[in-house]
């Protein structure tokens, strides 16, 4: 093991005032992790290996520092002079039966020497065996700090060496802090303290280590702005440590009960006994929605984003990479118009559109994503957090999400992986912003079943294709089923949905049938008296048409 020469040294790299440490054989900057071998044995110190006697030090008080005399007394902070005589300072640590261990050494120009054989020991920690609250600081001179402003009545103590290695000395020293009910951090309040913070998690037993925050960068900076209140206050008012994204549930009464619209769940049209399954779609939840080829999946999708918009009032995001965004402007507007306008585009029909086009677009409701075909996974991502945080879309549309993924570069290798990832930023993403998100996503083809997709086929968790968080991620999953080539005109246009996952009920099974129109080119509810009723052969059946 090196022996620490000085530490708190200012790094030539990287320009840190005090983040680099001299070893005897070799030097490391724990800001920008430069290791550099030394390149020569001799020391421009003037201070020797040897301890300094307790005999040639006085204690006094540090006028610079505001720290009073009995203090520097109490922990063995001394002062005394160099070889050369220039002043220094000494901080002495102790073992458990009062020997001097090893001291360090400050000059007047803020370089750090160790003399004797350092050891992994707080300052301070033989004036205490036992207590309630124990608060330890990132230097000696903020454990004389803590220590004065509580009249140096309580148990204070410092790391030795930095906070960069706090975790170590804490693990080595872990059967003496065990002695304390609760152990106090305080570190400086920059990035290298709250990391070093981080670090300490799990080393002590739940609920024994608190954090104590300041408004300043660090206790003696508080006791120089003559802010001795702030010091005392973090100490009571320290918290419980808890990694990020860990609460406990005693807190949390508030969200619970935060109207959030968590539970708000907005009809689907056409659709009752989906509803009823469901209890409609909801704001902060993934719903994907899934078919065979030319079924009718974007059909579906677009016809629940007019509705979310014009119906409930709700600010709607549409990234549909199948088609062009010219094609979504005109499909939305049949919806609007109960017309299939592609097959009647007129300078008629045109004038018509214009008359109407500003009562679904003119309050700024629908964004869409000029693209058509893949894109790249972070460009994407991108554009849907636009569209939810700068657009203030409450859902957004994305269809497909195979498409999305064929531009990444491992797409083609590993498919299943890269809708993975897709899918998990997603998920994090409806967290974040509570936003919703419908998916639309392919079946994988197979020839296993005795009756195709496109005929009619009942599709069920395992048909779709490419990755497990496609079953795993979303909050709902609706299947659309339709034979597309039975003979019956009228039964080519019915599409049957299909509950394959709901969190938020349970409930799963058949939901509805619905008819596309032709003449309207809208979706609409097909009343039970002009269909059978479903037997218990024909759920069953996979191929029931």
């Amino acid at each position: 093991m090196s022996d620490i020469i000085r530490a708190h040294l200012p790094c030539p790299d990287c320009g840190s005032s005090d983040g680099m440490t001299e070893y005897s054989d070799h030097s490391y900057c724990f800001v920008c992790a430069k290791w550099t071998p030394s390149t020569t044995r001799e020391r421009t110190n003037a201070v020797s290996k040897h301890l300094i006697p307790i005999g040639d030090m006085e204690y006094r008080a540090l006028r610079a520092r505001g720290i009073r005399a009995d203090t520097c007394q109490k922990y063995a902070y001394g002062c005394t002079r160099a070889e050369d005589g220039s002043p220094l300072q000494i901080a002495t640590y102790y073992d458990d039966e009062g020997r001097v261990i090893f001291q360090k050494t400050r000059d007047k120009d803020k370089n750090f020497c160790v003399l004797g054989k350092k050891q992994h020991r707080f300052y301070g920690q033989h004036l205490y065996h036992s207590g309630r609250k124990l608060c330890i600081t990132e230097g000696e001179i903020d454990c004389l700090t803590v220590s004065q402003v509580q009249d140096n009545k309580y148990p204070v103590v410092s790391v030795p060496f930095g906070c960069q290695s706090a975790d170590k000395i804490f693990r080595e020293n872990l059967d003496w802090l065990l002695g304390f009910e609760e152990v106090i951090v305080m570190f400086d309040e920059d990035e290298a303290g709250q990391k070093a913070v981080r670090k300490l998690s799990g080393i002590l037993p739940p609920g024994r280590l608190k954090i104590a925050h300041l408004p300043l960068k660090d206790p003696n900076e508080c006791l120089l702005a003559g802010k001795p209140d702030y010091i005392i206050s973090a100490i009571w008012n320290a918290e419980e440590y808890r990694p990020d994204g860990i609460h406990n549930g005693k807190d949390m009464l508030d969200i619970l009960l935060s109207d959030d619209g968590d539970t708000e769940g907005y009809d689907f049209p056409w659709a009752e006994q989906l509803t009823r399954m469901t209890r409609g779609i909801r704001k902060g939840e993934m719903i994907l929605l899934t078919a065979g080829s030319g079924i009718g999946k974007s059909t579906t999708a677009r016809e629940l984003a007019y509705d979310l918009h014009m119906t409930h009032g709700l600010r709607v995001g549409m990234i549909m990479l199948e088609e062009a965004p010219k094609k979504t402007l005109r499909d939305l507007m049949s919806i609007h118009l109960s017309k299939p306008l592609h097959l009647m585009w007129s300078e008629k029909v045109k004038e018509e559109v214009r008359q109407h086009y500003g009562e679904v677009f003119a309050d700024g409701g629908i964004l869409l994503y000029d693209h058509f075909g893949s894109i790249e996974s972070d460009n994407l991502l991108d554009k849907i957090r636009y569209m939810i945080v700068t657009g203030g879309c409450d859902f957004v549309v994305l269809d497909p999400i195979t498409i999305a993924v064929t531009a990444m570069d491992d797409a083609a290798r590993d498919e299943r992986s890269t809708i993975d990832r897709l899918m998990t930023s997603l998920r994090s993403l409806i967290e974040e912003t509570r936003a919703g998100i419908l998916v639309v996503s392919h079946l994988r083809k197979t020839d296993n079943k005795s009756c195709p997709f496109e005929q009619g086929g009942t599709i069920s968790m395992d048909d779709l294709r490419g990755s497990g968080s496609l079953k795993q991620l979303p909050d709902t999953i609706i299947a659309i089923e339709r034979n597309q080539q039975t003979e019956d005109e009228d039964e080519r246009n019915v599409l049957r949905l299909r509950v394959l996952k709901c969190r938020f009920t349970g409930d799963t099974g058949l939901a509805d049938k619905v008819r596309f129109n032709k003449k309207t080119n809208r979706l609409e509810p097909i009343d039970p008296l002009d269909t059978p009723k479903d037997t218990q052969k024909g759920e069953e059946d996979e191929c029931p048409f």
